[in-house]
């Protein structure tokens, strides 16, 4: 279905983040990947019992509630690998897996995205185990095909494969509480006047309208990035790719816009105070917040289960879920156009070179990722857009709120994004990624004109 097809509203009516980039080269250098007299770590064969240890499993997504379901169904095939999840916030996972990767007490599964502000494949890759043999002996010579997503971004210039794909995601659309917009007799916005129109009637009655969040992530970036896609399609991956200067006005137009957001109370006056997780999260899911600008991961929360332990944690006693919907961002200028959907394949399981559970530990990752039975059980947490070709959540077992609403649009969510001809991380140096998010909170904070925002930008980006 062509993108913009896709209604504005309430389709049928619906992780960071950040931009950075596929990098072959790793940041650690080759020193980092030599074992015992040189030898490069990830050529080394399977290590310990490939059925049956102890491995563990880092990562900043999904939530330990999904991966224990993961863990669970693994483990009816295979009861002799314990598989111990570890869940980091995204502002932290960085941090913590470069200093267990660069010693021996660093995971033996860990989760690499393709770029981003968290665990870019630029930076993380050369730590992996080459998993193509597997994959070979698991799905043929050709096994690329039976993913729906590109494993090109997992992909090392030798040709050797640091990750096995667990699903995609795809931004530029916000989850709206249809509930809480259908209580006060409120359409979801479609033009940016009938935003700040709907602002205001949340505020009246005591809540936000967007929830929204700046500190460490770059989900400002992709709202950002959302509104130079309603003045101008396609600007923003040009950009991303050298074919377009930072400096075209188009850029400074859409911080311009995005800091009216914040005048107009279509965000919070404290956002740069604020973390998307768990901030943003947590106001949406207490339904403190009407709307919060969430990619396709945020299916998750549409079945009940996931919904009252989110809301659960948010400090709702007693919660009842609340029906969720997406929907695309609206028309941010008169005479714009809904932007389009980006997304890509969102993350993959990497082997740690080092481990000494490398068998095992392969074990589970192919079993997950390539099994009938745990694509399905990828696909059935709705977290991810399915990696495996054929597979589809089995909706009657996921226990939505309302499936006859959600299903419908979750399904046409997934076949836009998939289709989607723009990358979410793919194109972006860490430090470019960090540039624009450094340029959204300059301006957002009040001291920094748009202009002077991109000034800076392009100086940094020259330096890249």
């Amino acid at each position: 279905m062509a993108d913009e097809l896709w209604p504005t509203s309430v389709f049928s009516r619906r992780r960071a983040v950040g931009l950075a980039g596929i990098g072959l080269a790793t940041a650690a250098g080759p020193a980092l990947l030599a074992g015992c007299g040189g030898t490069d770590v990830r050529s080394g064969g399977a290590a310990g019992s490939a059925t049956s240890g102890s491995i563990n499993w880092w990562s900043w997504t999904p939530d330990t509630g999904v991966a224990e379901k993961y863990i669970a169904t693994f483990n009816k095939t295979y009861p002799d690998i314990e598989v111990t999840y570890k869940n980091f916030e995204n502002s932290d996972y960085k941090a913590a897996l470069r200093a267990g990767l660069t010693s021996n007490s660093g995971p033996d599964i860990f989760s690499v995205a393709l770029g981003g502000l968290n665990s870019d494949f630029g930076t993380f890759g050369e730590f992996g185990l080459d998993l193509r043999p597997a994959l070979e002996e698991e799905l043929g010579t050709n096994w690329r095909k039976s993913f729906t997503f590109s494993h090109d971004g997992l992909t090392r210039e030798d040709g050797s494969v640091a990750a096995v794909g667990m699903g995609g995601v795809a931004a530029g659309c916000i989850w709206v509480n249809q509930s809480m917009f259908d209580d006060y007799g409120v359409e979801v916005p479609t033009t940016y006047d009938e935003w700040v129109d709907v602002a205001a009637i949340f505020r009246a009655h005591g809540k936000d309208c967007m929830a929204m969040g700046a500190v460490s992530d770059g989900f400002v970036v992709e709202t950002w990035r959302t509104i130079v896609g309603s003045i101008e399609p396609g600007a923003w991956i040009s950009a991303l790719k050298g074919e377009r200067p930072w400096s075209d006005p188009v850029f400074a137009e859409g911080l311009e816009i995005f800091s009216r957001m914040k005048d107009d109370g279509i965000i919070r006056d404290d956002v740069v105070g604020l973390t998307q997780y768990p901030d943003a999260n947590n106001a949406f899911m207490s339904q403190k917040a009407a709307m919060v600008q969430m990619g396709t991961w945020y299916a998750q929360y549409s079945g009940r289960e996931s919904a009252v332990s989110s809301m659960q944690a948010a400090g709702v006693r007693d919660p009842e879920p609340f029906l969720q919907m997406p929907t695309r961002f609206p028309i941010m200028v008169d005479g714009g156009s809904v932007s389009p959907i980006f997304g890509e394949l969102d993350y993959g399981l990497s082997i740690n070179a080092r481990s000494q559970s490398t068998a095992a530990a392969t074990t589970f990752a192919l079993w997950l990722t390539t099994s009938t039975t745990g694509a399905q059980t990828i696909a059935n947490a709705i977290d991810l857009i399915p990696a495996r070709v054929g597979t589809e959540p089995a909706w009657n077992d996921i226990g939505l709120v309302d499936a006859d609403q959600q299903v419908p649009a979750i399904q046409e969510l997934y076949e836009v994004a998939t289709e989607s001809s723009e990358s979410r991380d793919q194109y972006a140096k860490p430090a470019v990624s960090e540039a624009l998010r450094s340029a959204v909170i300059s301006v957002l904070e009040g001291g920094t004109s748009p202009t002077e925002a991109i000034t800076q930008l392009v100086k940094t980006v020259e330096l890249v």
